[in-house]
């Protein structure tokens, strides 16, 4: 007799939900197979994947020691396209790391019940996604031994940062960010690191894990302030997810530009913000959810309503370009105009082709209820949406540069070989640190998931009794 699957719905019902959790099990079988990955010794292809990321961390670092010692001369920036890469790349990983205080600040917020075995992956995402960023507009200040002369402190030299500056708006703004991010991660582990703690097989990991616990002990008392701390974070986090990538796009919208000086740049670029970052973590979480046995906890259901967020996400992002292409025309201004026209027909045109499928096409395929939770088409789909969105955001940065009010002065951007070792090492840099958080953090929450079990067993006694009752 062939079995069937209880997480996917008969043929032709379409009014089935799937279940947050799937199965029966107690406190101590969640957190035995939770950390079952964690407790293991790693596997050779967990040996494989991080040599793969260490080497690519190396050649990030061979990129930074040439762009240390050769100036950023040895990127592709010249006059006109002076931000290119560095401030694409920026651009790029802040947004994906907003997924990470969507799901885990404002999803607690509302009591969402879906993000209790997402939150986590998200929260790494963002620790790692940040740290990248930061990278890039050290680099690009060409002496980045300098960075504190950006941060207002009482000085003997009298010297100032330019407070109407964006450049000094981010390093408040993504600092904040990191810090606010690091903290609401953290706060969230203690419970778990105890559990590790109390299951580790070897004295040094029971020293580390009861170390980082910071002697939870799992009393009532803990438990109270645990949850005070950690809504009050959510609620320090919450206006982040606006003000940082609104804060970035100022670096554009205060230019005078054409295609930069526009006033749909903030909400703009906070909705494309959450659509690649749930992207990279549906990217990220799928092939996870298979390598560490994690279907019983991160179920369809959360597969369903991620790819429902990138669909409405998706059609804020398409807005976005509607709009943008509106006041082009709308403004009467030529060259606005033409900055938009030379998107469609110009040197940069395949691009803009490119975003358009990734970023508007793809994401309609999320209509479809069964595509929505098909992995194969979820990661697919994901991986494109990533793609579309930095092709967005190289866009923005260069092709406006790339024609600016001079034409005598026009020329298209080439990066070198610098610039392509960043952006590949960045990547293989937070594949790097990924591979280290799934192997020594428990990946999904194990307090909440144990709490989301004791919801779901109330609900079904409650609604068993309504149905028994005359």
């Amino acid at each position: 007799m062939s079995q069937v699957d209880p997480q996917v719905p008969a043929p032709g019902d379409a009014l089935v939900t799937h279940p947050l959790l799937t199965g029966r099990h107690s406190d101590a079988e969640y957190s035995e197979s939770l950390l079952a990955y964690v407790h293991a010794p790693p596997t050779r292809a967990w040996w494989m994947l991080l040599g793969v990321g260490l080497t690519g961390t190396a050649l990030l670092a061979v990129a930074v020691g040439v762009t240390l010692w050769v100036g950023v001369g040895a990127w592709g920036n010249n006059i006109p396209v002076a931000w290119a890469y560095g401030i694409t790349n920026f651009v790029w990983w802040i947004g994906i790391g907003h997924a990470g205080t969507l799901i885990s600040a404002i999803l607690l917020l509302f009591q969402e019940r879906w993000r209790s075995s997402i939150n986590r992956f998200a929260e790494a995402m963002t620790l790692f996604a940040v740290t990248c960023a930061g990278l890039f507009p050290l680099l690009h200040l060409g002496r980045p031994w300098k960075f504190y002369w950006l941060i207002p402190y009482p000085s003997t030299l009298r010297a100032w940062p330019q407070f109407r500056s964006p450049l000094t708006w981010d390093i408040a703004a993504v600092g904040t960010y990191l810090t606010v991010s690091l903290l609401f991660w953290y706060l969230g582990l203690i419970p778990d690191l105890a559990t590790a703690r109390d299951t580790a097989r070897t004295h040094r990991a029971r020293f580390w894990y009861g170390l980082a616990s910071l002697g939870w002990r799992g009393s009532a008392r803990h438990w109270r302030q645990w949850r005070t701390g950690y809504l009050l974070l959510a609620g320090l986090a919450t206006p982040l997810v606006v003000s940082v990538h609104t804060l970035v796009s100022f670096d554009f919208a205060v230019a005078q530009l054409p295609g930069w000086h526009t006033t749909v740049f903030p909400p703009y670029f906070v909705g494309g913000a959450v659509f690649s970052g749930f992207a990279l973590v549906l990217t990220l979480l799928i092939p996870a959810r298979k390598a560490l046995g994690l279907e019983q906890v991160v179920t369809l259901a959360h597969l369903d309503n991620m790819a429902r967020v990138l669909l409405v996400t998706g059609w804020v992002v398409a807005y976005g370009y509607i709009q943008e292409h509106f006041f082009a025309w709308f403004s009467g201004n030529p060259y606005e105009q033409h900055v938009t026209w030379a998107q469609h027909v110009g040197p940069y045109a395949p691009l803009f082709w490119l975003q358009i499928f990734c970023n508007v096409l793809v994401p309609q395929l999320f209509w479809v209820a069964r595509l929505r939770t098909n992995t194969a088409v979820l990661w697919g789909a994901s991986l494109l949406v990533n793609v579309g969105m930095w092709t967005e955001r190289f866009l923005i940065v260069v092709s406006p540069l790339s024609m600016d009010f001079l034409p005598s002065a026009w020329a298209a951007y080439r990066p070198t070989w610098v610039d392509w070792s960043l952006l590949v090492g960045t990547m293989c840099f937070f594949g790097t640190a990924f591979l280290l958080f799934l192997k020594f953090v428990p990946a999904v929450s194990m307090s909440e998931v144990k709490e989301l079990r004791r919801e779901v067993d109330e609900s079904e006694r409650f609604r068993e009794e309504l149905g028994g009752a005359p």
